[in-house]
């Protein structure tokens, strides 16, 4: 069996951008995502904490140090320039491997630096 986990999070990125005349997906500064695993065209899942829509696109890597997070497409009629979001990736995880998996978790500020590097979430979330 396997078991969907939370393999990367990106905790409270502010919304750099929203260009409704793009394709679609959401470009993320490289560097952002080497630290937490993600890649290139992986799905993810964004959570919008300002409106609470809930939706999933792939990523575009975006200029490193940039520090920008911008929706495109379709999905940036969910979003604001300034929102806070959470981005989160999910991996199967055999179920003997799920006492070991440790996702990569990254709290930003709000100039989406990394501030600190987690590798569980932590019983109290409010950040």
């Amino acid at each position: 069996m396997f078991r969907t986990m939370m393999n990367a999070k990106i905790h409270r990125a502010r919304v750099t951008e929203a260009n409704l005349n793009y394709v679609g997906s959401i470009t993320i500064d490289s560097d952002i995502l080497d630290a937490v695993g993600l890649v290139a065209n992986e799905k993810v899942q964004i959570v919008n904490n300002n409106n609470g829509a809930r939706f999933e696109t792939y990523i575009i890597p975006g200029q490193r140090g940039s520090g920008v997070v911008c929706l495109n497409g379709a999905a940036a009629r969910l979003v604001q320039e300034g929102d806070v979001v959470i981005i989160i990736s999910y991996a199967l995880v055999a179920e003997d491997k799920v006492p070991y998996h440790q996702p990569k978790v990254a709290i930003m500020d709000e100039h989406n630096r990394i501030v600190e590097m987690l590798h569980a979430e932590p019983e109290r979330t409010v950040l």
